[in-house]
């Protein structure tokens, strides 16, 4: 018990004086000319140099750094090192130059640094998806999407995706995706242009959803909405894959459109159903005799804003759809890949910039009649006639409060 004791406490003590010494300036040999002995004196902290040697009856004499120049531990240097680091092109100061360390310079966004350029970061091509972000050090680094998963885009940020799960949408699968498309999912008993299309939403359905949906859309409106509508609720696991995909207002749109699906029975569904069938029909009435070529519609589709759709996308539905069901299709297929853009107003965007292409006269026109009735007291009627019924109060006045 005495051996242990005297241990312990030895142990103690080792500790204490290993404390002490830490807390304590580093030291450093310096011969004093006056006495021509070694001293031991203390070393200056970062931020500091040696202004005065400790002498035999003195101790060390630190100054500050000048400006523009630094020590970035504890020294016996007689100067401050200059703050050499000088940023680049394509580089900006990530932290300036202190009296205890040299600036640091960094790439500026989208860009790494390979020896001494600023390289943009590899952006991964249809099929591959980004595994690890690039930073200002590292490149991207981009893996082929695994089976199950695509990659539609050219990104060097976007991972690759998984397939849309068509039977967890109450949907069926009328095209298989592979690495580079996703999923084609179609309802059983779809409107006609759905079942020829595969339409994911009309243009009557979206200018109707945007009148639904406030300014300043949130989460808690949404699940509101949700809540609040008759017939066969939306599971959560529908909910939250719809969630995961999609932002806020493209929520809206799908869980809608699934909405619409389960509840086709529904008579306030019904009344919904025949009040857009009625809004396109009014829209085929404006481009039925149109007769555009393959070339008008990507001359159209280029002036839209935003992600383009692909030619060989644009020359696929152009195969598929008949009459002027392509343009229908590939005005849902741009909306798709621009989620947060208004298909109406962008489709007005671009009429402007036509007729510099001799775009047909006729086609320019129909399609600004179209814009024209979307934009009429007819979809507001449609909504205020048929939804706010449906819903009641309660969305209404939520949209009120965050319109």
């Amino acid at each position: 018990m005495t051996k242990l004791l005297c241990c312990t406490l030895l142990l103690l003590n080792i500790s204490v004086k290993w404390t002490v010494q830490e807390s304590l300036p580093p030291k450093y040999l310096h011969y004093d000319p006056i006495t021509s002995h070694q001293l031991m004196c203390d070393q200056c902290p970062p931020g500091t140099f040696v202004k005065q040697h400790c002498t035999a009856s003195a101790k060390t004499e630190c100054a500050h750094c000048p400006d523009q120049s630094y020590t970035d531990e504890w020294n016996d240097e007689e100067e401050c090192n200059y703050c050499n680091v000088v940023c680049k092109e394509l580089q900006y100061e990530k932290i300036k130059c202190t009296s205890t360390g040299n600036r640091v310079c960094e790439c500026v966004e989208g860009r790494y640094l390979n020896i001494e350029f600023c390289l943009r970061h590899t952006a991964c091509p249809p099929g591959f998806g980004v595994v690890k972000k690039g930073t200002p050090e590292t490149d991207t680094v981009c893996e082929r999407c695994p089976e199950g998963y695509f990659s539609a885009d050219t990104s060097s940020k976007a991972a690759c995706q998984m397939h849309t799960n068509c039977r967890a949408l109450n949907l069926r699968l009328v095209q298989k995706g592979d690495s580079t498309h996703d999923n084609v999912c179609q309802g059983e008993d779809s409107d006609k242009l759905d079942q020829q299309c595969g339409i994911d939403v009309t243009l009557c359905e979206e200018a109707f959803f945007r009148f639904i949906v406030p300014k300043k859309l949130s989460s808690t409106w949404l699940n509101t909405l949700m809540d609040s509508l008759p017939g066969e609720k939306i599971n959560l696991e529908n909910r939250e894959q719809i969630k995961q995909k999609s932002n806020l207002q493209d929520q809206t749109f799908q869980l809608l459109k699934l909405w619409k699906e389960q509840n086709k029975d529904h008579s306030t569904v019904k009344n919904i159903v025949q009040g857009i069938n009625l809004c396109e029909n009014n829209v085929l009435k404006h481009i039925d005799h149109l007769n555009i070529t393959l070339e008008h519609l990507n001359i159209l589709l280029e002036n839209l804003p935003g992600k383009n759709v692909g030619r060989e996308e644009m020359e696929q539905i152009f195969r598929m759809c008949k009459s002027t069901e392509p343009i229908l299709k590939l005005l849902n297929l741009w909306r798709i890949k621009n989620k947060d853009q208004d298909t109406i107003k962008s489709l007005m965007f671009g009429l402007k910039h036509l007729k510099s292409y001799r775009f047909p006269k006729t086609t320019i026109q129909s399609f600004r009649k179209v814009v024209k009735f979307l934009h009429s007291l007819t979809m507001q009627k449609l909504y205020q006639n048929l939804f706010l019924e449906m819903v009641g109060n309660q969305v209404h006045l939520v949209k009120m409060r965050r319109g």
